[in-house]
């Protein structure tokens, strides 16, 4: 089933289809870095016939420290996120931790998106739903594909089928992961857009004690594997500086390397469609 989103659709049939991309810094630093990203981005998308839509976290409430950033909290986030929407008229995309932040969120966000590590609680997805917002969940490292249809269907019996999931590999070993791509077609069969995140894919969670490492070297292969497995979305993490970023940095994408690696996706979508 496809997913109307302002003019275009996410997912669907696959004459209509087209790829969408979600894409942007992992949280919140400044306007400036968040604008020079959503104007690269979006241009690299448009050129490419890819919907696009800005991904950042006004607070990534999941850190291995309590001293880890977080990003700027939720009013001056929103703010920042209301303003990249305004100037360059995109839709937007983060993370609520809390169910009574939905309502709030969606003030601003197009899609809200569940973390991994809280895809089951219940009142999250329910609150989420609520807003009539699409609704992303992001499947925790911990579950198996299938497990996800009951988490579609809370939201489902929320009155809401505006959803969309999302694989990020799973827990393998001590600080590993590893994506199952029999993942992609088996969460297809729910009847929703299937999102591969290919930045948090590659991290190696408390790999560098207080903080999360990761290996941004196998993104983009991961990527393009996930095309030719179905995906319909792809979900990157992107900073013009990743060594600088204030968190996720050893997994992010240099913004300068977003135009390659996007249209190599694109060809392969367009082959499997």
């Amino acid at each position: 089933m496809g997913i109307k989103l302002r003019d275009f659709i996410i997912g669907g049939k696959d004459n209509d289809r087209k790829l969408t991309i979600l894409a942007g810094p992992c949280a919140v630093e400044t306007l400036d870095i968040m604008k020079k990203t959503a104007e690269e981005l979006k241009n690299v998308c448009e050129k490419s016939g890819i919907n696009y839509v800005f991904k950042c976290s006004y607070d990534k409430a999941n850190r291995s420290s309590i001293n880890s950033y977080r990003g700027l909290g939720m009013e001056k986030g929103l703010e920042y996120l209301a303003a990249i929407k305004k100037e360059f008229d995109v839709p937007i995309v983060t993370d609520i931790h809390q169910p009574e932040h939905a309502a709030i969120a969606a003030e601003v966000a197009d899609i809200l998106q569940i973390p991994a590590f809280l895809c089951r609680q219940t009142d999250l997805l329910v609150a989420a739903a609520k807003t009539g917002k699409i609704v992303n969940i992001k499947k925790g490292q911990f579950l198996a594909p299938e497990q996800m249809k009951s988490l579609v269907k809370k939201v489902e019996d929320s009155g809401n089928r505006n959803i969309m999931v999302t694989e990020r590999g799973a827990t393998f070993g001590y600080n590993n992961l590893v994506t199952d791509f029999r993942a992609i077609p088996i969460m297809k069969e729910f009847g929703y857009p299937v999102v591969f995140d290919a930045t948090h894919s590659v991290q190696m969670p408390g790999s560098n004690g207080d903080s999360t490492g990761g290996d941004r070297r196998f993104v983009p292969m991961l990527a393009r594997c996930a095309m030719a497995a179905g995906a319909d979305v792809l979900f990157f993490e992107v900073h013009p500086d990743p060594e600088k970023a204030l968190c996720d940095g050893p997994n992010m994408l240099f913004l300068k390397d977003a135009n390659e690696v996007f249209t190599k996706c694109k060809e392969i979508f367009e082959i499997v469609k």
